[in-house]
C-alpha cells in the first residue's frame, strides 16, 4: 500500500468514493460484527487502510453528515464518530 498525497480539490457529492482505498476490498473488513476477537483484527486492518487513504476526510464527513452508525468510515469506529458528533455539538 503506497501513501499518496491528497489532491487539493473539492469533491462533488460522492465523487470521493472513486478514490477510496477500500473501494475494491472486502467490505467485511470495514463492517465487522462485534468489537472483540476477529472483529478487532478487522478494525485494526480497516484503520490502517484508512490511514493512507487520500479521501479519508471526505469519507469521515460523509459518515458524520449521514449518521452512519455501522462500520469504519474515515478511520473511525461507530463509537469514535459518536464522540466526534458530541464534541462538535458542544463546541457549536
Amino acid at each position: 500500500m503506497s501513501v499518496l498525497q491528497a489532491p487539493d480539490v473539492e469533491y462533488n457529492e460522492g465523487e470521493w468514493r472513486r478514490f477510496a482505498e477500500c473501494r475494491s476490498l472486502d467490505p467485511e473488513v470495514f463492517f465487522p460484527i462485534g468489537a472483540n476477537g476477529l472483529a478487532t483484527d478487522y478494525i485494526d486492518t480497516a484503520k490502517n487502510i484508512c490511514s493512507v487513504c487520500i479521501v479519508k476526510e471526505p469519507c469521515l464527513e460523509y459518515a458524520l453528515a449521514s449518521n452512519q452508525d455501522c462500520g469504519i468510515w474515515g478511520g473511525l469506529t461507530e463509537d469514535e464518530r459518536r464522540a466526534v458528533r458530541r464534541g462538535r455539538r458542544v463546541s457549536a
